[in-house]
């Protein structure tokens, strides 16, 4: 689950570092009502009302959200202070993420 989950947040890093990744709460809302994203990764530790928000957004723009990791995981695999949430805008690293981190909860590794 560690190699897994690392890999994971490496595959976010370098959405960042390519620039195809959005944090911060006014970017990523902006990026999901601009149709740019492709993915939007929450922390499992956010407040409910901010994965409601995130969640509420994502299913009227039909993005697809996920939850996994923490604020401190997702800021300090993209190099930033705690973010509660991750919008990627890029298709392939979108669906990178989005197979490993469903892969890992489905063999009950998350």
């Amino acid at each position: 689950m560690k190699d897994l989950n690392g890999r994971i947040y490496s595959l976010l890093g370098l959405a960042q570092k390519a620039g195809k990744a959005k944090s911060g709460e006014f970017a990523v809302e902006k990026s999901i009502s601009s149709l740019k994203a492709h993915l939007v990764v929450i922390a499992q530790d956010a407040s409910e009302n901010t994965k409601k928000q995130y969640r509420d957004k994502c299913a009227f723009y039909e993005v697809p959200a996920i939850e996994f990791g923490t604020k401190e995981a997702l800021g300090r695999a993209i190099g930033k202070e705690e973010r509660a949430s991750v919008a990627i805008e890029d298709e392939g690293f979108a669906a990178t993420l989005l197979r490993k981190i469903d892969g890992g909860k489905t063999n009950g590794e998350n």
